[in-house]
């Protein structure tokens, strides 16, 4: 009987993460005053916000830095990983609140395209670099 392995793929939930962080933020100012009568006011809270935000964080740089050092060794998807961090950051704290709505999700967008490039990178390295 062939057993099946059941392996978590870091950069599938790393897009899935990254891709609900910003459709939660780009959505949040249109559906902010429904919110409360669905029963889903706590969306709107500013810890939710920043915990997509750390989850996000802590499976980019764990599923980027693993694919680096194991296999494929291209900094490419590292370096997309922090534009769309930087474009997170810029948006929550530039002060500037027309800005917030527009690179919050370009950010997490650009985040799960790192994930989706890793993904494929990982998929063509014809080699496993365990050192």
């Amino acid at each position: 009987m062939k057993q099946r392995s059941y392996k978590i793929n870091l950069d599938r939930l790393g897009i899935t993460a990254s891709t609900l962080c910003a459709i939660h933020c780009a959505a949040l100012p249109f559906v902010i005053t429904v919110l409360p009568m669905w029963g889903m006011g706590f969306l709107a809270n500013k810890s939710v916000e920043i915990t997509m935000i750390a989850v996000s964080l802590i499976l980019g740089v764990w599923s980027l830095s693993s694919g680096y050092h194991k296999q494929h060794q291209r900094i490419a998807p590292i370096l997309v990983l922090i534009l769309g961090f930087i474009c997170i950051a810029i948006g929550h704290f530039s002060g500037v609140e027309a800005l917030e709505p527009v690179l919050i999700p370009l950010g997490g967008f650009t985040i799960a395209a790192a994930h989706y490039f890793n993904l494929r990178l990982l998929k063509t390295c014809p080699i496993n670099h365990n050192h």
